[in-house]
């Protein structure tokens, strides 16, 4: 997709929301304004979706920093009752990451503490409750760490429909789930998880979505699709392709999208450097995260901004603020291509226990604090 046409989407997806409008129903309009912004007729609205190649140095334009809320659920979940002074809940704690500069949001869950204002948010109203608080502060929402069925039937494809429903309020551009498709490494598990994810993938787009899944290191690891097969039938041995390679290459582009964590695909880096070939050799094979999405970059419109520190550990990191590791993302955002056009979305598991100095640094504020902290890093990539 050219950046005039994605453009050209966004613009529509925002008039939608001023009009009342559902996607389905925006269906034709953002094809209509697709075609008016290739001969420059198109409203040029710019908050989330600079266009490649025009950020002044900036890596990360201001409209594309992004936090999932993972990192502050200790925040989100907070009992305001008994923890006066602190933003607690998805209100007070939106309100903050505005403030601290966020334009982009990734839910994972819409569970609060009960007492937060708006209670049981899990809820068609409750959404629409988020939306007014998302809409109040400038933020616009890109997706959910939900579950997405590993089964096609009419049961999970309803689920799945009430699931999209709940996004377009929201006005989610992604669907997607912290999983990967499937933990399995054989051949086998990943042919069919394709076949379902294409059928969901189909699926997300005719409600105006793009369907994604999130990685950790083991899907970047190398799929056992060889001979010889162990007394359970299966193969033992790798033809040298990595599973999210594979499933990159089996699923359809136009349904069917990637959210790298770029943490856990440094992981990967250091962990998975061979295979075992069908003749029983090792193999070497060196892992190129940054490659892989240049490769292919549109497949990728969202990322997990995490940081890494360095360490003996088998995985080879820690997580940490970000900013504060050794991870090269000024490198990895110059060669992944299409500048602008991905969703950096800033995370930390340990936000709530783990300040920038990789310290245990107990305070009820901490995933907040680190979340600033991180915010300023992110804007200061240049390149």
């Amino acid at each position: 997709m050219d950046e005039l046409t994605e453009q050209a989407e966004h613009d529509a997806r925002l008039l939608g929301t001023r009009l009342g409008l559902t996607r389905r129903q925006l269906l034709a309009a953002t094809t209509g304004m697709a075609a008016a912004a290739a001969v420059g007729l198109a409203g040029g609205h710019t908050h989330a979706h600079a266009a490649p190649g025009n950020g002044n140095g900036v890596l990360v334009p201001p409209g594309k920093r992004g936090i999932i809320l993972y990192t502050v659920r200790d925040a989100i979940s907070r009992n305001p009752l008994t923890n006066p002074g602190l933003p607690s809940g998805f209100k007070q704690v939106l309100e903050e990451l505005a403030r601290q500069g966020y334009k982009q949001i990734e839910f994972a869950g819409y569970s609060q503490n009960a007492n937060s204002e708006g209670g049981n948010l899990n809820n068609v109203a409750g959404a629409q409750l988020l939306r007014t608080w998302l809409d109040d502060n400038g933020l616009e929402a890109e997706g959910n760490h939900g579950s997405i069925p590993n089964v096609v039937n009419e049961t999970t494809l309803a689920q799945f429909d009430a699931a999209c429903e709940i996004a377009n309020i929201l006005g989610f551009g992604h669907i997607g789930t912290g999983n990967d498709p499937t933990r399995d490494p054989y051949l086998s598990s990943w042919q069919t998880a394709a076949e379902v994810w294409n059928v969901f993938g189909e699926r997300a787009a005719s409600h105006g979505l793009k369907l994604y899944t999130h990685n950790h290191d083991q899907a970047y690891s190398f799929l056992l699709d060889s001979g010889p097969l162990d007394a359970a039938g299966n193969p033992t041995a790798s033809s040298g392709i990595r599973r999210l390679e594979w499933f990159l290459q089996n699923t359809d582009p136009n349904y069917v999208y990637l959210e790298m964590d770029v943490y856990w695909a440094h992981v990967a880096q250091h962990r998975y450097q061979s295979y075992t070939a069908a003749d029983g050799s090792t193999v070497a094979d060196w892992f190129d995260p940054a490659g892989l999405v240049a490769e292919q970059t549109t497949r990728f419109p969202l990322f997990h901004a995490k940081d890494g520190a360095k360490n003996d550990s088998a995985a080879g990191y820690s997580i940490v603020p970000f900013g504060a590791g050794d991870i090269d993302y000024t490198t990895f955002f110059q060669r992944i291509g299409a500048k602008g056009y991905h969703n950096a979305m800033y995370e930390q598991d340990n936000a709530s226990s783990i300040n920038h100095l990789n310290q245990n640094a107990p305070s009820a504020s901490l995933s907040l604090e680190n979340s600033a902290y991180s915010y300023g890093n992110l804007a200061a990539l240049r390149g």
